[in-house]
């Protein structure tokens, strides 16, 4: 059975939404080739369809994984000194460091 033209549409958008945003008056070489396989698809639609829900659903499921690579793993991906990288993994285990005393600082 060949899916419906609004699921077509469905399945286009969807792929449109796991890309990085672009201004549409500018499309990227991704969205035109992506635009391409869904106007002239001659072969076996069916197996396209499929092929793009598994697309989603990985993309989906990779960009849930950076999400909490990043919430449980704070500083892996961004660039942070030495001194914040310490106090992140000293609260990660409950701890919170002293503040430093500096000469001339009143106690």
């Amino acid at each position: 059975m060949a899916p419906s033209p609004s699921h077509l549409r469905s399945l286009y958008r969807s792929i449109l939404r796991e890309l990085p945003q672009r201004p549409l008056s500018i499309p990227s070489p991704i969205q035109q080739r992506i635009r391409g396989n869904f106007t002239n698809s001659g072969g076996n639609i069916a197996r396209q369809v499929e092929e793009g829900e598994q697309y989603i659903q990985f993309a989906k499921a990779q960009r849930m994984y950076a999400t909490l690579l990043e919430r449980y793993n704070p500083g892996i991906g961004s660039k942070m000194d030495e001194e914040e990288r310490v106090r992140l993994t000293a609260r990660r285990v409950g701890m919170n460091l002293p503040e430093e005393w500096t000469p001339g600082q009143k106690t």
